[in-house]
């Protein structure tokens, strides 16, 4: 049995290592993304989640466990993604300074043709926000790679006042969750990280 992460994110590498899966693949989805409008946040990610297991569970063994997640910040009602510039950075940016919004988080663990999906879900406050910190901020390039456009693991740590809920959900990955479904398919995490 391997277990195979379905994501190129560096973020859910570490975090699957802090899990204590000392060996796993990283075998990324490649695939479109496609979502039937009128999703909640909710579904969306779930959606999304299990589409890109199903794409990387055709290139693994029956026995192998295949681990893929998604990741949207919503706010009002709107999803937001992963940045196309610095501008929708900004505008992503100042939509959510001084406000709180939700963090989703969906995660499907397949093992042959058995699968199960979850999601996530983190209230994360915001700090009201200049449009100098906001611009330092997309300066730095941290955040064109993440929903929401921002990394509460990096410097966009230093925009939030407060969290309710799963940290990890936030970074990219329901660690807790995740470990729950994985002793389902006979992963168990705290034994591996005891051998």
């Amino acid at each position: 049995m391997s277990i195979i992460l379905a994501s190129q994110s560096p973020r859910r590498r570490e975090l699957l290592a802090q899990m204590g899966v000392p060996q796993f693949e990283v075998v990324p989805a490649l695939g479109e993304e496609i979502a039937s409008p009128g999703l909640s946040p909710a579904q969306l990610v779930e959606v999304l989640s299990r589409q890109k297991a199903e794409e990387v569970a055709v290139q693994a063994g029956p026995d192998d466990v295949v681990i893929a997640a998604d990741t949207v910040v919503a706010v009002d009602g709107a999803v937001l993604g992963k940045p196309r510039d610095p501008a929708d950075a900004a505008r992503m940016l100042s939509l959510l300074s001084g406000r709180a919004h939700t963090v989703y988080t969906g995660v499907t663990v397949r093992r042959g043709t058995f699968s199960r999906t979850a999601h996530e879900a983190t209230q994360v406050r915001f700090r009201p926000l200049t449009q100098s910190e906001i611009s330092a901020y997309i300066a730095t390039g941290e955040p064109m790679d993440k929903a929401g456009a921002y990394g509460i693991q990096g410097l966009g740590g230093l925009l939030v006042a407060g969290i309710q809920g799963d940290y990890h959900n936030v970074v990219g990955l329901p660690v807790c969750r995740l470990g729950r479904m994985l002793l389902d398919f006979g992963v168990d995490c705290l034994a591996l990280a005891g051998r």
